[in-house]
C-alpha cells in the first residue's frame, strides 16, 4: 500500500482504491510501538476535507484518550482486534455507560454507532486494539469538544490519576452490573 505520512500518528492511503490486509495492520501495530503516544491511524479517505472519513486505528495499552465529544457528527467504531471499554459520560463527568467491546469471536459487542454528542473515552484492555472508525467530514478541530473535567494531554500526572480513578469506577460499575444480572 502506498501511503503519505502527515505526522508520526497519521498516515493517508495514497491510492484511489484502498485495500487493507493483515500485513498492513501489523505494520501499523509496529509503528504504534515507536511513537510517543502509542497510537497511529491509517486514513482511507483522501484528506481532512473529504465528506466521509474512514480510518484504521491502532492504540496500545495504557494510552490516554482525553474524553471528548463530536458536534454535528456520527461516529461508528468496529473493533477488529483486542478488547476495549468505551466509557460514556454526562456533561459533568459522571459515567453514564460502559460498552465492553471485543472482536467478533469474543462474543462481546464489536460495533457501535453514535449520532448524538456524548463525551466518551477508551480504556484499552488488551496489549493493543485495532479498530475501523467511520465519521462524517470534513474534519474541523472545533467540532471536537474536550471534556473540561478531564486533564489535558500535557498533564502527565493528571492523566495517570484520571485513568487510575476511571479504571476503579468502571470496575466498580462492572462488578455491580454483573452482580445484579446473574
Amino acid at each position: 500500500m502506498i501511503t503519505r505520512q502527515q505526522n508520526e500518528e497519521v498516515l493517508y492511503a495514497d491510492e484511489s482504491l484502498v485495500t487493507v490486509r493483515r500485513s498492513d495492520v501489523e505494520t501499523l501495530k509496529e509503528r504504534s510501538r515507536g511513537n510517543e503516544r502509542g497510537r497511529i491511524r491509517l486514513c482511507a479517505h483522501e484528506d481532512v476535507d473529504d465528506p466521509l472519513h474512514e480510518m484504521f486505528i491502532v492504540h496500545r495499552k495504557n494510552i490516554y484518550v482525553r474524553p471528548h465529544k463530536h458536534l454535528n457528527k456520527s461516529e461508528s467504531f468496529h473493533l477488529m482486534e483486542g478488547a476495549v471499554d468505551v466509557v460514556l459520560f454526562d456533561e459533568t463527568g459522571n459515567i453514564t455507560g460502559v460498552i465492553g467491546m471485543g472482536d467478533y469471536v469474543s462474543g462481546r459487542d464489536f460495533f457501535y454507532r453514535v449520532s448524538d454528542p456524548h463525551y466518551h473515552t477508551l480504556l484499552i484492555r488488551s496489549e493493543v486494539v485495532v479498530f475501523h472508525e467511520t465519521t462524517n467530514g470534513p474534519f474541523n478541530r472545533s467540532d471536537t469538544i474536550f471534556a473540561p473535567w478531564a486533564p489535558d494531554d500535557s498533564d502527565v500526572a493528571g492523566r495517570q490519576h484520571f485513568l487510575e480513578q476511571l479504571n476503579r469506577d468502571v470496575e466498580r460499575l462492572t462488578v455491580r452490573y454483573n452482580a445484579t444480572n446473574e
